[in-house]
């Protein structure tokens, strides 16, 4: 039986190996010297933003560019020359759809594989400058609902089992292109990280009558210095084993395993507070690459997973994986959550 601590988190730079119950992992949280909880040390420096010409840049008119006609766009209306975001296939993609059979494992001598078959898809807002921290309340909202949209309608399709969504910004963080835009990347497999996260939701249900992220949520709201920001129906907050430093969920309050049957007044909160997470970002940690991605229950066997609970997950660029890292699968964070959560909510 485990001992409780009554001091809870450590708040000073002694180290701790803390477990990550959502994905059954052990995280180091090593700040070893004290003066890495200065500010200067905590922020990672970097080279001033490079803003891409937009006569170099495919999305700045992107049929001419060679992009397929979208899927669709918003506004809703018959005139794509008024589009403010747009739909549409990859021009590069990981994967592509054929209409035929669904994959299946193949092998080859004691290797399996499977054929790479799915979709990859392109969510490309209308201004080359403004990052989804730029955008209005009602852009930011169009931005989720196009992505919610597009996946109910690849979700159609029998031979797809997950459906990823993510923004790279910035080349540290793989974006290839500066113009703002968003994947879809859509397997005919559930990704192994993914299948941690859906076990260790299960098993919490399974032994406790309860949902895992619902208890994390009312932990993280009683002891508060996690917590980035909040409004009626989203929250933000530091991971207490947080994989690398500032990572931040951002999580619906109520139970919503399905990020595509999200409710609009659900949706638009977690909007919002998506957007504020990534202006403090930009503003306290000296803009920084970044990615964002999402977590949803899966479309295959869906009623399974209605334990799960869907969130997004920001991960700004502060550090690189080394030999430690590479070698035992264990990341070391070298900012305590609660130190990091101080100064992303203040700048300070």
């Amino acid at each position: 039986m485990l001992k409780k601590s009554k001091k809870g988190p450590s708040q000073n730079p002694a180290s701790e190996i803390r477990y990550r119950m959502t994905s059954k992992e052990w995280i180091v949280v090593a700040p070893t010297r004290a003066r890495r909880y200065k500010k200067e040390q905590l922020i990672k420096k970097h080279s001033a933003r490079v803003i891409q010409n937009t006569k170099d840049c495919p999305f700045e008119h992107p049929q001419n560019s060679g992009n397929e006609y979208p899927y669709f766009w918003y506004p809703n209306n018959k005139s794509l020359s008024k589009w403010t975001l747009q739909v549409f296939r990859n021009k590069y993609p990981a994967l592509t759809h054929e209409k035929h059979d669904c994959t299946t494992p193949l092998r080859h001598g004691i290797y399996k594989y499977i054929e790479g078959r799915g979709y990859h898809d392109l969510l490309i807002t209308r201004s080359h400058t403004d990052n989804f921290s730029d955008l209005s309340d009602s852009e930011s909202l169009d931005v989720l609902n196009a992505l919610a949209q597009r996946y109910r309608d690849i979700a159609k399709d029998k031979c797809v089992k997950y459906i990823s969504i993510f923004q790279n910004w910035g080349p540290s963080a793989g974006a290839s292109v500066f113009h703002p835009h968003y994947q879809i990347l859509a397997l005919p497999m559930i990704p192994s990280e993914v299948k941690n996260s859906l076990d260790a939701s299960r098993k919490f249900f399974k032994e406790h009558k309860k949902y895992l992220n619902c208890q994390i949520i009312e932990e993280e709201k009683k002891v508060k210095k996690r917590v980035i920001y909040e409004n009626r129906r989203a929250i933000a907050f530091i991971p207490y084993a947080a994989k690398r430093a500032f990572q931040v969920g951002i999580f619906p309050k109520p139970h919503l395993p399905y990020f595509e049957e999200t409710p609009s007044e659900y949706m638009a909160d977690v909007a919002k507070v998506l957007k504020k997470v990534l202006q403090l970002v930009k503003k306290n940690l000296a803009d920084p690459d970044y990615n964002f991605f999402l977590h949803t229950a899966p479309v295959y066997k869906k009623t399974l997973h209605k334990h799960y609970h869907w969130h997004i997950e920001v991960m700004p660029k502060s550090s690189i994986d080394g030999g430690f890292e590479l070698g035992t699968g264990v990341e070391i964070n070298p900012v305590m959550p609660e130190r990091a959560a101080l100064l992303l909510r203040t700048g300070k």
